[in-house]
């Protein structure tokens, strides 16, 4: 799959394409879906299928605060849509300058000049352009002008699909792991970079490897007890996921302390998946009984995870 980043990186080559554009976020059963039908109608137009994503997400320029919770980061999308098999992803940087553009520009100057989009599918209600101006009745009419075709997602869907990403955030909401999971097609997954935190667990005999979620909000928050994936390798453990409101921690964060493993892998990649919820997060009084918690939810983790 060819990664393409931003408008400015497309060339004349890659004019001509079945495209979609949307959020997938998850990548979910819904979504792949529509990306089989996609493959399908590329493959008999005899040209490349092709993904539009935004990066970061709309509402998390716009209204950061009131942003639904990602099932995906940026990293997990791409590698997910990867493995569908699609020839193209295309990622424009989101910006509120990108956003000023009128939706003819975008129709215009991205659709038809830039991409020459032959068959375009989206959702019947997507809105794009200066002021969310442009909608699914715009993209009919332009179809009709420039010789494309447009078909909304819902019926370009192989059979009715009642999967969403946001019955996906609900079900992890009630921590409903097996129904999000069985809607995502595979086990949900929080991934990234382990980086340095405050090193405070390692000073009461839990140290964590640490994973910043950075600007991407998770749909879960609490401890749970989990699985680690790392090196072709799964260790089982517990991890805290959110604010860390004992020791005053603001920013969103997954520390996870992994049973019987000693290694350093600051700067490496880990995978985790939540296996069972153990309690929801709490501000404790003392710092000690933080720690007579952790050592109960370990020993509970390793309990359900046996």
């Amino acid at each position: 799959m060819e990664l393409i980043r931003g408008l400015h990186n497309i060339r004349a080559q890659h004019k001509g394409c079945v495209l979609t554009i949307g959020k997938f976020d998850g990548v979910h059963l819904g979504h792949q879906a529509v990306l089989e039908s996609l493959m399908a109608k590329a493959k008999e137009l005899d040209l490349p299928a092709t993904v539009m994503v935004f990066e970061p997400q709309p509402e998390e320029v716009f209204t950061p605060h009131h942003a639904p919770a990602r099932l995906s980061r940026w990293r997990d999308k791409y590698t997910a849509l990867k493995r569908i098999g699609l020839d193209r992803l295309i990622c424009i940087p989101f910006t509120a300058k990108f956003a000023s553009q009128s939706p003819q520009e975008f129709i215009e100057q991205i659709l038809i000049n830039s991409l020459g989009v032959k068959f375009l599918v989206v959702g019947d209600d997507f809105r794009f352009g200066y002021k969310r101006k442009g909608d699914f009745a715009m993209l009919q009419a332009a179809a009709e002008q420039q010789n494309f075709q447009v078909v909304n997602t819902q019926s370009f869907r192989l059979a009715d699909c009642r999967i969403s990403s946001t019955a996906i955030r609900e079900a992890l909401a009630e921590d409903d792991f097996s129904r999000a999971n069985e809607m995502l097609g595979r086990e949900f997954t929080i991934s990234g970079k382990v980086v340095h935190g405050q090193k405070k667990g390692r000073t009461i005999g839990f140290p964590t490897a640490n994973v910043n979620l950075k600007r991407a909000k998770a749909p879960v928050k609490g401890v749970f007890a989990v699985h680690v994936y790392h090196d072709d390798r799964c260790y089982l453990g517990v991890a805290n996921i959110g604010a860390r409101p004992t020791v005053d921690g603001q920013d969103a964060l997954l520390e996870v302390h992994i049973f019987d493993f000693t290694g350093n892998i600051y700067g490496q990649k880990i995978k985790v998946t939540l296996q069972h919820k153990l309690r929801g997060i709490i501000k404790f009084a003392t710092f000690a009984e933080l720690k007579t918690q952790i050592q109960l939810d370990a020993e509970r983790a390793r309990q359900l995870l046996r």
